[in-house]
């Protein structure tokens, strides 16, 4: 009868922090429904091990990093207005001539995106195109580099960028690097000290305590940017990271596919506040925004005809900026809406969107790919891309690992990004994409998927009834879970 006692003492005090767990979902964290569901089935088939999830990956950014990170913050506004004068909706996105695309980018500028012109916009599609043309830029760099990446690999390109890092910051010129600690961490902390011994400025996002790289409660955050700014003036972003598996080293995801894009005027401003805000809160640097806007702001050039906007989304917001404005392009769209992701986990909002556009006539066109690398959240895609094609959204599977996260709308309006289409994305990383007004690259990048789409295997409510029944049943049970993976 004893050992049964201190049993009945154990279930009653896993109970009990089970209930305050739930408590604190709804009531302090206010987290979303289809987000409690997935941890309370967690912890009723795990309740110790759920337990210990959830206070590694479940509980929320804490009012205090919220908070700092606000107070970090160097606003768009204050850029713009310091350079330029510029003040209102009007006077920075030169309404008149974009009339047509005026509603979506007033949601853009609403959510801290200001819209600017006059840029020259290069698409790269595959990681050694975009490294090639990177190096080239970096070694010309006179002031200023700064560079933040999820993954910065202790590999081949790693080590090429790292060695031209390291030369130009003996060469007298400002380089940070800002490096995620979860998508870093198989890269040793020595391999980025080399930079600062030649004097330049490392920093790592929501670090593991003592450097223990298992002692992380933020682990489930992850700074998911890719961005670089050269002197201020170029700025590369979207979603190739700094290691030999995106240069499509990979034979087992080979071929790779993905997209990055290098931006060539004001455009490179906002970026570059994106990442000075990282670094200010990374580092608590309490250096006065206005001396960084002096150094780091060059008066604005015009380089080509593009317009555009950097959204950024991430846990320190109560809105998802990125999914929403992705939204309102899906059910804005006339005539067709092309998506590619590597991860297809949306929540219900995002689905009825898509499903509402294809049933209103616009051509609705997934990528995914044919080659999974990380196959917990591919099973959860697989039911949601069942899901849709049984609706008549055409879902096609590329012949290889397509990484590139890109949202393509009508024939003028183009998203290349970081963000994936799944509720980790959309809610959980620190996210960036550019949203890009141009008939010219718009008609470019449809070529590019265009060409997928004939490398791809096109996949109709038939194709999935030849899933074995374990994998369905797989995809079930991971689709459960879908809103915390």
């Amino acid at each position: 009868m004893h050992w049964i006692y201190w049993v009945l003492i154990g279930v009653c005090i896993v109970v009990l922090l089970n209930l305050l767990l739930l408590a604190s979902m709804i009531f302090l964290e206010k987290k979303k429904p289809q987000t409690i569901i997935a941890w309370l089935a967690i912890l009723t088939f795990l309740p110790v091990i759920g337990f210990v999830f959830y206070v590694l990956l479940g509980s929320g950014l804490s009012p205090r990093v919220k908070k700092m990170i606000k107070k970090k913050a160097i606003s768009e506004s204050d850029v713009l207005k310091n350079i330029r004068g510029l003040k209102t909706f009007g006077e920075v996105s030169g309404a008149k001539t974009l009339s047509k695309d005026s509603d979506l980018m007033k949601l853009c500028f609403e959510m801290g995106a200001y819209p600017c012109l006059g840029n020259d916009v290069k698409i790269f599609c595959h990681g050694y195109e975009k490294i090639a043309v990177l190096k080239q830029d970096l070694l010309a760099a006179k002031k200023t580099i700064n560079m933040e990446y999820y993954i910065f690999a202790n590999d081949r390109v790693g080590r090429e960028i790292m060695d031209i890092l390291i030369q130009k910051a003996k060469e007298g010129v400002k380089v940070k690097l800002i490096y995620d600690a979860i998508g870093s961490k198989k890269t040793p902390r020595r391999f980025f000290l080399k930079l600062r011994k030649a004097g330049g400025e490392i920093a790592e996002f929501f670090p593991p305590f003592m450097h223990i790289r298992l002692l992380n409660l933020k682990l489930n955050y992850r700074n998911h940017r890719k961005i670089v700014v050269i002197d201020g003036k170029i700025a590369y972003t979207g979603g190739i990271n700094i290691r030999d598996d995106h240069m499509g080293a990979n034979k087992r995801l080979s071929p790779w596919r993905d997209a990055s894009i290098r931006i060539e005027g004001g455009g490179a401003f906002p970026l570059q506040n994106i990442f000075l805000d990282d670094w200010r809160y990374t580092k608590n640097d309490k250096t006065d925004a206005n001396q960084y806007i002096k150094q780091y702001f060059p008066t604005p050039e015009r380089k080509g005809d593009t317009a555009l906007q950097i959204v950024t989304s991430g846990p320190d917001s109560k809105v998802q900026k990125i999914k929403e404005v992705y939204i309102k392009m899906i059910v804005s769209a006339k005539k067709r809406v092309w998506l590619q992701t590597p991860y297809f986990v949306p929540d219900e909002a995002f689905v009825s969107a898509l499903t509402i556009a294809q049933k209103s006539g616009v051509d609705v066109k997934i990528i995914m790919p044919a080659k999974p690398d990380k196959r917990l959240v591919y099973l959860p895609s697989l039911s949601y891309a069942r899901e849709i094609a049984e609706s008549g959204v055409k879902i096609y599977f590329y012949n290889g690992f397509m990484h590139a996260k890109t949202l393509l709308v009508d024939d003028n309006k183009l998203s290349i990004g970081s963000c994936n289409l799944d509720n980790r994305s959309f809610g959980l990383n620190f996210e960036c994409t550019a949203i890009m007004y141009s008939e010219k690259l718009n008609a470019e990048y449809a070529q590019l998927f265009e060409e997928d789409l004939a490398s791809s295997i096109p996949a109709d409510k038939n194709y999935f009834k030849t899933i074995p029944l374990a994998a369905r049943f797989g995809q079930s049970v991971f689709r459960l879970l879908a809103p915390i993976l």
